[in-house]
């Protein structure tokens, strides 16, 4: 499913947003916005206790708004194109490493770890397998529901067996205490 398919027609339009949300990382993309904010905005911001005035302006200002503009891009590309999930959170994770000399400790650690989340949940997001409808199926999903289904243990004990169990090898001749399965040093594993 691609970002330009639109959801099914049966879907109610209050389930539009939950079914766009489950199609891609969403949490990711919102973790990664999330960690943009504190990273670009902390290098210009001013922090007012009562009197006094404290400003966290850096010389790498500029470079705070840079990362701090592209987490922003990258949590909206994880949203819009899902495909480049992987990229996204790779470079996500590098940019919220190379935030903490730039701006502030990383926008004092809480756009790190919100960068470390998003780009760690973008990488290691998947969508779900596509779900196979079938006609005759009118249930459930119950197996006793349907009718003339029933369990059948014998045919998944023979497929279980065709799949592939090993036999045993065949013995060379008896151990001795001398030899004990060595064959005479030779390795015996092929």
């Amino acid at each position: 499913m691609s970002a330009e398919t639109p959801a099914s027609p049966e879907v109610r339009k209050e389930n539009r947003f939950k079914v766009w949300r489950q199609t891609r990382p969403f949490w990711a993309g919102l973790f990664t916005i999330l960690a943009s904010l504190p990273i670009a905005y902390l290098p210009y911001g001013d922090v007012r206790l009562g009197n006094m005035t404290l400003a966290m302006a850096t010389t790498a200002g500029a470079g705070a708004l840079i990362i701090g503009v592209l987490l922003f891009t990258l949590g909206l590309t994880m949203w819009f194109q899902p495909i480049v999930r992987v990229f996204a959170g790779v470079a996500t994770i590098v940019l919220g490493l190379v935030s903490i000399p730039v701006s502030n400790f990383g926008g004092l650690v809480i756009g790190f770890l919100f960068a470390l989340i998003g780009g760690g949940m973008s990488a290691a997001w998947a969508p779900a397998p596509p779900v196979e409808e079938t006609d005759d199926a009118e249930h459930d999903g119950a197996p006793e529901a349907s009718e003339g289904a029933g369990y059948d243990s014998e045919a998944e004990t023979r497929a279980v067996l065709a799949a592939g169990v090993p036999e045993p090898r065949e013995a060379y001749g008896p151990a001795t205490d001398t030899t004990t399965d060595a064959k005479g040093g030779r390795n015996s594993a092929g």
